[in-house]
C-alpha cells in the first residue's frame, strides 16, 4: 500500500477540523449574506443581470473573510502547545506548511462555491458577457490563493487568534483598497502603487483580459508569503 505524503495527511486534518467546527459555516453564510446583498442590488434594483458589483467589492470582502478563516490555522496550534508536538513527527515545515495552506485554500475558495447560483441567474435572466465571468472567477481563485498565503503567515506570528485576524485583514485590505487612493499619489508613486495594488492585477483579469503579469503577481505573492510562513515555522523548531 502506498503511503501518504505527510502534507496529505496534515491537509486531510485541517479540512475536518475545518468543516467540524461552526466557524467555518458561520463565515461562509456570512459571506453569501454580503454577497448577496452585492450582486441582487444590482440585479433588482438596477436591472442589470451581471457580477460586476459583486467582482468589484470581491477584494475588499475576501480581505475580511479569508483572515476568519485562516486566523486559527496555526495560532490555535501555538496556544495549545501542538505544534511542538506536530514539529517533533517526520515531517518538514515546508510539508506541515503546504498541507494548511492547500487545506486553508479549498476552505477559502468554498466560499465562492454558493455565488455559482449568480452566475445561473444571470444566464436565465439575461445574456450576461462569458469572457468576464470566467475571468472574474479564474481572478477570485488566484486572489484567494494569494490573501490565504497572508492569513497562513499572520497565524503563524501569534497565539492570539483575534491578533492574527486582524493582522491580515489589515494587509489585505490595504492591497485592496491601495489604487483607491491613487488620485491623491505624485506620478512616480503611482506606477509602484498600481503594481502593488492586488485589486489593480483583478480588476484586470475580471474584465476577461488575460494577462501574464497579473497572474504572475498573484502566484508570486502567494509564493512570498508561504515562503515567509515555512521560515516561521523553522523558527519555532529551532526554539
Amino acid at each position: 500500500m502506498k503511503t501518504k505524503k505527510p502534507w496529505a495527511v496534515i491537509m486531510k486534518r485541517e479540512l475536518a477540523s475545518y468543516f467540524s467546527s461552526p466557524v467555518a459555516y458561520i463565515v461562509c453564510g456570512l459571506f453569501l449574506i454580503f454577497s448577496g446583498i452585492l450582486f441582487f442590488s444590482t440585479f433588482f434594483i438596477a436591472g442589470k443581470a451581471e457580477l460586476r458589483g459583486f467582482f468589484g467589492m470581491l477584494p475588499l470582502l475576501f480581505s475580511l473573510f479569508i483572515p476568519a478563516l485562516t486566523m486559527r490555522v496555526f495560532s490555535e496550534e501555538l496556544r495549545s502547545g501542538t505544534i511542538e508536538t506536530l514539529l517533533t513527527l517526520p515531517v518538514s515545515p515546508a510539508q506541515v506548511v503546504a498541507g494548511k495552506y492547500l487545506a486553508s485554500l479549498v476552505a477559502s475558495l468554498v466560499l465562492l462555491v454558493p455565488t455559482l447560483s449568480y452566475v445561473l441567474a444571470c444566464c436565465v435572466f439575461g445574456s450576461p458577457d462569458m469572457g468576464p465571468l470566467a475571468g472574474g472567477y479564474l481572478g477570485a481563485v488566484l486572489l484567494a490563493a494569494a490573501y490565504t498565503a497572508i492569513g497562513l503567515f499572520a497565524s503563524s506570528l501569534t497565539r492570539n487568534q483575534i491578533v492574527a485576524f486582524f493582522a491580515a485583514a489589515a494587509v489585505c485590505t490595504v492591497l485592496s483598497l491601495a489604487n483607491t487612493f491613487m488620485v491623491l499619489l505624485p506620478g512616480p508613486v503611482v506606477t509602484v502603487v498600481s503594481f502593488v495594488a492586488a485589486s489593480s492585477h483583478f480588476e484586470s483579469i475580471s474584465r476577461g483580459i488575460i494577462d501574464t503579469r497579473d497572474v504572475l503577481y498573484f502566484i508570486s505573492l502567494a509564493a512570498l508569503f508561504i515562503v515567509f510562513t515555512v521560515r516561521t515555522v523553522q523558527d519555532a523548531r529551532k526554539d
